[in-house]
Order: C-alpha cells, then structure tokens, then sequence
C-alpha cells in the first residue's frame, strides 16, 4: 500500500483514500469546519503522569494470549493494542516462572515500611530518656561546681549533706 503526505495539511493518507474518508470510516469528528480544515490537537499538558499498574490478573490474561500467538506479528499486535512494551513481557514471564501469583502483584514504590518491634520501640524511648536525664545531671553538676567557687571566693563555709547544722 503506498502512503502519500500531503504537505498543505502534514497528513498520511493511503493513495486514493481522503483523509475524509479515513476519518468517516474510522469513526472520527467530520466537523472539521467549513473548508474541512483538521482540528488542532489540544496544547493543555497533563499536570501529572501517572505510574500504571497492572494486576496479577491482567498479566497471566496477557501471557496467556502472547503464548497463544502463532502466526508472526501476532504479538506485536498484542502489544500496540494493550499499549505494552516488550520489556513487560520479558518481567512479567521471569516473574511468572519464579512460581510466585504474587510476584506478578504490583510493587509499591519508595521506601519500605519496616514492621515495629515493640522491645524496640521501648529501648529506643529509654534510650532517649536517659540521654534527657544525663544531660540534666551535667547542668546540675556545673551549677553546684560554680556554687563552690562563688563560696569560696567570698569565704562562705559550705554544708555537706552529712553535716548537721546544730551541732
């Protein structure tokens, strides 16, 4: 079949066949406007693309059909018309031939949660308990340190906590 480009409009068309007709057989928008000019695709950019994800389910489906494939193109017919990859395909039999169901199953991305050990969780709080209380004994320490300077610079007698006050 041989394929012309008009260079007015940047179409392909089939020799013989209107874009037109092309458009009126496939199904396409015939108000183009009054010349029949195309329309112009939309400029608005998606915000976001998103990761697809196939179930376990689709995946064995689509193996299924790709083992069932024969003839030659078959596949990749397959493939243009699920909007695959190859590379799917190359993942998803080593995954299928792993023996796992659930290795077909999605992966969730990012990083793993990991599960909580209670025994954990507790010595990681005594943990930052006695770091807390050890810090409050430092500054105590130097407080009383700076107390029996200042006691000693202005001759004050200091009392021990044995020394009874009385006697």
């Amino acid at each position: 079949m041989v394929k012309e480009t008009d260079v007015t409009t940047g179409t392909r068309s089939s020799a013989g066949v209107s874009p037109e007709g092309a458009r009126r057989a496939t199904g396409g928008d015939t108000s183009a406007g009054a010349a029949g000019a195309d329309p112009l695709p939309d400029p608005e950019v998606l915000a976001k693309a998103r990761r697809r994800t196939h179930s376990a389910a689709y995946k064995l489906r689509i193996l299924r059909q790709v083992d069932a494939c024969t003839a030659p193109g078959e596949v990749s017919a397959l493939l243009r018309r699920e909007g695959l990859y190859s590379s799917h395909l190359t993942e998803w039999r080593r995954a299928r031939d792993r023996g796992a169901l659930h290795a077909l199953e999605p992966v969730k991305r990012g990083p793993k949660v990991k599960s909580q050990d209670p025994q954990a969780a507790e010595l990681a709080r005594l943990r930052k308990e006695n770091a807390r209380l050890q810090e409050r004994l430092r500054k105590a320490e130097l407080i009383l340190d700076v107390q029996k300077k200042v006691a000693q610079l202005l001759g004050l007698p200091l009392q021990t906590p044995g020394s009874d006050e009385n006697s």
